[in-house]
Formats: C-alpha cells, sequence, structure tokens
C-alpha cells in the first residue's frame, strides 16, 4: 500500500550540540568512494519501472510491459500513462504532480552537470507532465486518480496483471480540490522552464495549462480529500490544507512566466494562506519550507524585497535542520539520518536535503550565509549536512546498507513492491490473480526483480532496518522519495 505519512514510529534519542561535528563526517566509511553518476543513472532507470501505460521502445527496465492500457476509458476520457507511486498500482495525481515538479526542479538547477543522463531525466519529467496535460485536457476538471484503492489494496498482483476496478476520479467546481490542483499547476510551470528552449511548442502548451489549473485551483478553493475522501484517505490524505498549494503554484507560475501578477498574488495572500506556518515541512502534502527556498532566491539576487519574510522563513527552516538544535520536529538517528515522525521517513531525506543544497547555492551566488542562534551556517556547511545524507543513504551508516535497490554490495532485496516481487510476464506468461500473488508477498525469497534505483522507506529512528515486505514503511519506495535525490546525485557527481 501507499505509505500514509501520519503514522508515529516509537521514540528516538535526540542528538547533543556535542555531536554536531561528527554528523558532518562519514561515520561508518564505505569500501571506496561513492560511485555518484552511476547512482544517478540508477536513480533515473526507477522511474521506468514506475511507467504505467504502453512503454516505450527504449525502455531500459525490461521485465516490466504494458499495463493499465484501458485507464480513463469508464469515464470517457484517456488516462493511459504516468506513474504507479509506489508498490501498488494506484495513479495518485497528488504525489505524482510533486514528482514531477521535483524531478523539474532538479533538471532546472542541476541539469547542466547531469552529463549523459540529463536526456534520462528529461524524459522522467516528460513521462509525468504528458499524463498530467491528459488529466487537465477538459476546462473546470481535473483527473486526479486511478484505481480504487481498497481493491487495488485488497490484491497482491503485477500491474500487467491487474484486474480491480480502475474508477477515474476528479474534482470540479462543485467538488474542489485546490491541493491537487495547485500542485498539478505546479508541475507543468516548473516543467514548461525545463521545456523552454529543448521544445518551444511544449513549453508554451505547458505553461497555458499551468495558468489554467492554477486560475480553477484559486476560484474553487478547498481540498480534495474533503471531496474525494473515500477514494484519497488514508492513502494520501490532504492533513496539511490546500492553501501551502496555492501558494506553491503562484510560486512557479511566477519563476515561468515572469509575469507579475503572480508576485503580487503571493504577497497578497501571504498571510491569508498561511505562509509562515510550517516551515520546517516540505513533501507531497507540505510545501512550505520549498515555498520560501524556492521564492529566496528572488530575494538573494535582489529581485523582489517584498519577499523578504520568504527567506526569513527559509534561514528559519535551514536553523531547524542543523543537528544539535533541539527541534521537536526534525531529529537525527543515531547515525546520522534525518528523522521524522511518520511513515516512509527517506521522503523527509531526500527532499529536505534537496532544499539544504538548493539553497546553498542560491547562498553562494549571493555572497550570504545563515545566522542562527548560536552559529552560522555556511553554503558549505548546507552541502556538507546534504552530501552526509545522502552517502548514508548509499551505505554510509551503522548497517553498511545501500537504501538505494541496485547499489553497491549490500541493499534490499525484499521490497514492498508488487511488479518486483511477482515473476515477470516473461518468466511466467500466464496470469497471476488478486490472491494467487499473495504467496510471493509473504515469501522470505529476495524478490525476482530488481527494481533498479529504487531507495525505500528506509530504516527506522535506531538505524535498524527489516528488509521484509510486509514492513511497508521502511520496505517500499515511492516516487516521490527519488526524485528530489536526482539533483542531489547530479550535484555530488559534478563535485565529488
Amino acid at each position: 500500500m501507499a505509505p500514509n505519512p501520519r503514522r508515529l514510529p516509537s521514540c528516538f534519542p535526540l542528538l547533543s550540540a556535542s555531536l554536531f561535528l561528527l554528523l558532518l563526517l562519514p561515520r561508518h566509511s564505505a569500501a571506496s568512494p561513492h560511485n555518484y553518476h552511476d547512482a544517478l543513472r540508477k536513480s533515473l532507470l526507477f522511474f521506468e519501472g514506475q511507467r504505467s501505460g504502453r512503454l516505450p521502445p527504449d525502455q531500459r527496465l525490461r521485465w516490466r510491459k504494458d499495463s493499465a492500457l484501458h485507464d480513463g476509458a469508464s469515464a470517457g476520457v484517456d488516462l493511459t500513462g504516468g506513474y504507479y507511486d509506489a508498490g501498488d498500482n494506484v495513479k495518485f495525481g497528488f504525489p505524482m504532480a510533486f514528482t514531477t515538479t521535483l524531478l523539474a526542479w532538479s533538471v532546472i538547477d542541476f541539469g547542466r552537470i547531469m552529463g549523459s543522463e540529463l536526456g534520462n531525466a528529461i524524459k522522467a519529467v516528460k513521462w509525468g507532465t504528458d499524463y498530467l496535460l491528459k488529466a487537465t485536457a477538459h476546462d473546470g476538471i481535473v483527473y486526479v486518480q486511478v484505481g480504487d484503492p481498497l481493491s487495488d489494496h485488497n490484491c497482491w498482483e503485477r500491474p500487467e496483471d491487474m484486474d480491480t476496478l480502475r474508477t477515474a476520479y476528479k474534482i470540479d467546481a462543485n467538488h474542489p480540490g485546490s491541493d491537487v490542483a495547485g500542485e498539478t499547476a505546479a508541475a507543468l510551470a516548473a516543467a514548461s522552464i525545463v521545456f523552454r528552449s529543448r521544445d518551444p511548442a511544449y513549453s508554451r502548451l505547458l505553461l497555458s495549462r499551468a495558468i489554467k489549473v492554477f486560475e480553477f485551483a484559486d476560484r474553487h478553493r478547498g481540498a480534495y480529500s474533503s471531496s474525494l475522501e473515500h477514494a484519497v484517505c488514508p492513502f494520501y490524505c490532504d492533513v496539511n490544507g490546500y492553501q501551502d498549494e496555492l501558494l506553491w503554484g503562484a510560486a512557479w507560475l511566477h519563476k515561468a512566466s515572469r509575469r507579475r501578477v503572480y508576485r503580487e498574488y503571493i504577497v497578497r495572500n501571504e498571510v491569508v494562506l498561511r505562509a509562515g506556518d510550517s516551515i520546517n515541512e516540505f513533501g507531497w502534502d507540505n510545501k512550505h519550507a520549498g515555498i520560501n527556498v524556492l521564492l529566496s532566491k528572488e530575494v538573494l539576487m535582489g529581485r523582489s524585497n517584498d519577499l523578504r519574510s520568504f527567506q526569513m522563513n527559509a534561514d528559519g527552516f535551514i536553523c531547524s535542520l542543523l543537528p544539535g538544535i533541539s527541534n521537536p520536529q526534525v531529529q537525527y538517528s543515531p547515525g546520522g539520518l534525518i528523522f521524522k515522525a511518520g511513515g516512509s521517513n527517506m521522503q523527509h531525506v531526500t527532499s529536505f536535503s534537496f532544499l539544504l543544497l538548493a539553497y546553498s547555492n542560491y547562498l553562494s551566488h549571493a555572497n550570504h550565509a545563515v545566522t542562527c542562534p548560536q552559529t552560522t551556517a555556511s553554503p558549505a556547511l548546507l552541502k556538507r549536512l546534504a552530501k552526509r545524507q545522502v552517502d548514508y543513504i548509499l551505505g554510509d551508516n551503522p548497517l553498511g546498507m545501500s537504501y538505494m535497490v541496485g547499489y553497491g554490495r549490500r541493499y534490499p532485496e525484499r521490497i514492498h513492491h508488487r511488479g518486483s516481487s511477482l515473476p515477470s510476464v516473461h518468466a511466467h506468461p500466464a496470469r497471476i490473480a488478486c490472491k494467487e500473488g499473495s504467496r510471493y508477498y509473504l515469501s522470505p525469497n529476495p524478490n525476482p526483480n530488481v527494481l533498479v534505483g529504487a531507495v525505500v522507506g528506509g530504516p527506522n529512528s535506531s538505524d535498524a532496518f527489516p528488509d521484509s515486505r510486509p514492513f511497508f514503511q521502511e520496505s517500499e519506495p515511492t516516487t516521490y522519495i527519488n526524485a528530489p535525490l536526482v539533483g542531489l546525485l547530479a550535484y555530488f557527481a559534478a563535485h565529488s
């Protein structure tokens, strides 16, 4: 099942300030320096394993085949394509849009140093935006999910075999969803920047659609989980509210279009949409830290003094991440991993680390540092913090385990993922029915198909990891764990 980020883990110890510097150094040395470029290649390969629809001729993960070729047919629309978000076979639009936004941001900030993997990164973005364009093809309607999660989670079957309900869920004027619509607008706007010089016509289509979807999100305000609670909860319920997605969408539209109207919208709505709330959060449900870091670039470059409060919030977010600071929301495991209350912890690790790196670059260009209580955080310090988290993921941790499947000598082999854990169509052409897959789910054997590049939810608060499918919070990979990691790996591959 898809991870529920609101489930609470066991308690874990706070790290004292005396361990601050130790966290910046590899505490568990790897046998050899990490090959960040190889990890980047594999992190992008993972997205091919998550593809839904008709696979292209250049598909590299060959054990996957075409799936869900009739999505949308029950509603009279074409909703084929897109990504399965995690180890199940539902297409959840909210995390898919966030994944696309972060992939696009990775290309915008780090694409120039991706080398031979830039093309694959752009393909990963486009696989997401092609689907989002289908989902927003009709004015005043956004299709936000395909697949009934209850029937899907009642089965353990390959996406190529699935016979569960493929219900298409939508939001409209009478059933609003400003959160998922705002995130979709952000994804389309961010991607329009990626394609601006590469495919101008496609870029213009993405931007014009982003404008329409944002206007719809702003005009018909409300949380999509109020309109579609039975379908999206408890899987991807909007717990945080829709206000942050409106600011997030406007921020990306401002960056993509350079239209004053969007900056004025942000300034005018800063208090109304609670811009200063929960500045220590960033993920598919909460965009506040991302908004603050993204808009801070405008301030640091001297372009928008009226956005200075966002830079102050970004500085506050950075200070809250410094090891040794007694912050109740962001803490560290004994082995040095960022840890937050909730499931699938690696989503916080990669998204926070991405913001650390992005902000460090913005600060460097402005010759600026972050002033925190009792210390000053330089851009170089932020980069070291981000690198420490990446290295932990790749194997510098108490277990000596890489949490990226297929990278390193030891990695998770029993991940919570249907397609990976069941025999491939090539190996087992006959259909495997809903309940027939249970024996593979419960098997102690490694998954027969290696989902190369997948980063799982990760160890618990004491750095322990059960390599077991039923422990889905630790063993399930998601697209929104990998998306921020793409930019991080690109940077460290170029600067290692």
